[in-house]
């Protein structure tokens, strides 16, 4: 009998894997809310936050008039330097590979005077990673705040760093004094895009026998009425969001719900009631705070039997394996367009790559003619074909050959470094290393994926095997991963 052929999906829909997971042996899947499993359209609810942000600074007297949000000015896994007011790209290693002052971008002496000598380590308070969607508007907002300082506009005196504190504190208020939320649940359907096959994904899930969590920092209210609004449509007449998850945990408070211990308490009915939780969690139950330990007592479920899906990658993918180690999932909503992006880029990427070795090849040949000059200019060495006149000329047409072929090079190089974004390139790569965000995509999270609708074509049983990993030295042309 012929093997059905497998559900069709797009390359950016795939599920890509660091380090081998098998689904099979995962007894619970845990999944954060915003940006995961309610995908949000991300420059009207950026712009959202943006406008009153910054409608809560002109009111402190700034002037921000003229000013609005640009959703291509920042992107997901730049660094925030409040030292110098800049924001940066670095690649795996800490080194910057570009940089922005205000909203102009840095040109390379400016930036080589700026970093020569400096490491990215987000260990230190200098750097501000902004590793979620949720980091847009502030990003932006600071750059257009840096312009302002540097004109003498504000109203009091700043340092770069207390103006990136001032600027997050404006943007986390919307955040936590309702009026965002309030607007997004009045009119959900101008920011929440609908994946039916998101929901089709959890019910294969939890019918194969897994334990499905929601936990996630919002609070109730609004989770309920954002999985409704996601869910219900898609679910089979009769079925509510609800009945997919064997516990609902909101206002969780991550990231310190994976590290400390804290009460649970129960919501007892739809206005969101508490009641402090007597005992073990109950199946179906809906909580609020607490803590990761007590999930695993009450579960019966620990370490890499548990999976957790988020798009925070501090947040959400970082502390639970590190403190934990449990399975985790980052959810990466640019992987699609970024994906495609390479793949449109493919032909001019190839054509790139043949340039680049015949350009390794006369660099390789001018190195050789100039040892040539030098040896004959000093007198020493294996006798020379030749004299000095002809070898200098053998120099000159080289670096003449490259300096065509650089020509040609350069536009094909600077299209590859600006697709998807014109200033900041593609997210995972900075210039032809890896960006930062990937070094920490690879460090921490096991899979990464565009969305959770993606887990449907995987299916509950899927074996993801990590690809071998290339190293400098490996033969030309041999089976390695990336």
């Amino acid at each position: 009998m012929p093997t059905p052929a497998l559900p069709d999906s797009s390359p950016g829909r795939g599920i890509f894997c660091n380090r081998t997971l098998n689904l099979r042996s995962v007894r619970a899947i845990g999944y954060d809310m915003d940006y995961t499993l309610v995908d949000y359209r991300v420059e009207a609810f950026e712009r959202m936050v943006y406008a009153q942000a910054r409608a809560r600074l002109a009111a402190e007297g700034w002037p921000m008039e003229g000013l609005d949000f640009d959703g291509s000015m920042v992107t997901r896994g730049l660094v925030i330097d409040t030292e110098l007011g800049n924001l940066v790209k670095a690649n795996r290693f800490g080194f910057v590979k570009r940089a922005m002052h205000g909203t102009r971008m840095l040109d390379f002496k400016e930036q080589r005077d700026a970093y020569a000598q400096t490491l990215v380590d987000l260990s230190e308070p200098r750097w501000v990673f902004l590793n979620t969607l949720f980091s847009l508007s502030e990003g932006c907002l600071y750059a257009q705040a840096v312009d302002l300082l540097d004109r003498g506009a504000l109203p009091r005196p700043f340092e770069y760093a207390s103006l990136y504190r001032h600027v997050r504190s404006g943007v986390d208020a919307q955040h936590m004094e309702g009026h965002l939320k309030a607007e997004i649940a009045a009119a959900p359907e101008r920011y929440v895009v609908q994946d039916p096959e998101a929901a089709l994904a959890l019910l294969d899930q939890k019918a194969a026998g897994k334990k499905l969590l929601l936990i996630t920092n919002s609070e109730w209210s609004f989770t309920s009425k954002m999985m409704s609004h996601a869910y219900d449509r898609h679910l089979p007449e009769g079925m509510t969001w609800r009945q997919l998850f064997d516990v609902v945990i909101v206002a969780a408070r991550k990231p310190a719900f994976f590290v400390e211990q804290g009460p649970f308490f129960e919501v007892v009915d739809e206005s969101g009631l508490l009641r402090p939780l007597m005992g073990p969690l109950k199946a179906g139950g809906i909580y609020l705070g607490g803590s990761a330990p007590q999930v695993e007592r009450d579960l019966g479920i620990a370490g890499d039997e548990l999976l957790y899906v988020g798009d925070h990658m501090f947040g959400d993918v970082h502390v639970s394996k590190r403190t934990l180690s449990w399975r985790t999932a980052l959810v990466l909503r640019e992987l699609e367009a970024e994906v495609a992006a390479l793949e449109g880029y493919r032909p001019t990427e190839l054509r790139l790559m043949a340039l680049m070795r015949e350009k390794e090849a006369l660099e390789a040949h001018l190195s050789q003619a100039r040892l040539a000059l030098q040896r004959l200019h000093a007198g020493y060495g294996p006798a020379a074909q030749g004299d000095a006149a002809t070898a200098e000329a053998r120099v000159h047409g080289l670096r003449g050959q490259l300096l065509a072929l650089d020509a040609e090079i350069g536009p094909l190089a600077q299209a590859g470094g600006e697709l998807t974004n014109a200033r900041w390139g593609l997210l995972t790569r900075a210039g032809n290393d890896k960006s930062h965000l990937t070094r920490q995509i690879e460090r921490y999270a096991d899979v990464y994926t565009s969305r959770v609708s993606n887990f449907l074509h995987a299916t509950p049983y899927a074996y993801f095997r990590s690809p071998r990993g290339s190293l400098p030295h490996d033969p030309v042309g041999t089976a390695t991963g990336a």
